[in-house]
């Protein structure tokens, strides 16, 4: 089984990676392998509209999005993380979450996040941070995905690395968010072995309110 970690900081060592470090080290503990995925500081565009992700398998935009889905569909949950940019979420997370999860469902596709667990994280120097992981969590949401939880809402605060490590009860909970990933994902595990399969899918019903 394998976590994929996503931090949505341009800082690859930063806040966000500190608090998905956390994470990592303790599902190493529990047997669970991960990997961080680094967004990095090059610019993310904004997914088109354009639909070609339906014919094509995947992203018009050549860049890590359609990497990161490739990599997602060996995968068995995900930490998304994320800084804290005016209240929300950067804008490179925003960005490059639109394009995976609507290529991914688009082109046919949608098996790579139906049904796995997903939990998100933010990190701020103080505030905002609420706002980020509900927002974080729509994706998971729309995509049938379980949400994992910690024992607090999922946040680290610092204005650096070091500081968030002072940051005691925010790195407690990224501890205590790992073992319940890891739990869930055996749960799963040992449910699939004992012939419980996933839930039955209808086909979708699209509607919209223009009568």
């Amino acid at each position: 089984m394998k976590v994929l970690l996503f931090n949505g900081s341009p800082h690859k060592d930063g806040c966000t990676y500190t608090a998905l470090k956390e994470i990592a080290n303790t599902l190493k503990e529990e047997g669970i392998d991960s990997e961080i995925f680094h967004v990095g500081d090059d610019a993310i565009a904004s997914c088109k509209a354009c639909r070609a992700c339906a014919k094509l398998g995947k992203c018009v935009i050549n860049d890590k999005v359609n990497e990161f889905v490739d990599l997602a569909e060996k995968c068995d949950g995900f930490v998304f993380g994320s800084p804290v940019h005016y209240a929300s979420a950067s804008g490179a997370t925003t960005a490059f979450l639109d394009r995976a999860f609507f290529s991914a469902s688009v082109s046919g596709r949608g098996h790579i996040f139906k049904h796995k667990f997903g939990c998100a994280i933010a990190s701020a120097r103080r505030a905002g941070t609420t706002a980020t992981v509900d927002q974080l969590n729509k994706y998971f949401t729309i995509s049938q995905m379980p949400i994992v939880s910690g024992r607090y809402w999922n946040m680290v605060h610092g204005s650096n690395a070091e500081e968030v490590k002072q940051d005691i009860e925010g790195m407690q909970n990224m501890r205590f968010l790992a073992r319940n990933m890891a739990w869930l994902l055996k749960c799963k595990e040992a449910g699939l072995k004992a012939g419980i399969e996933p839930p039955k899918q209808e086909d979708v019903i699209w509607t919209n309110f223009i009568r």
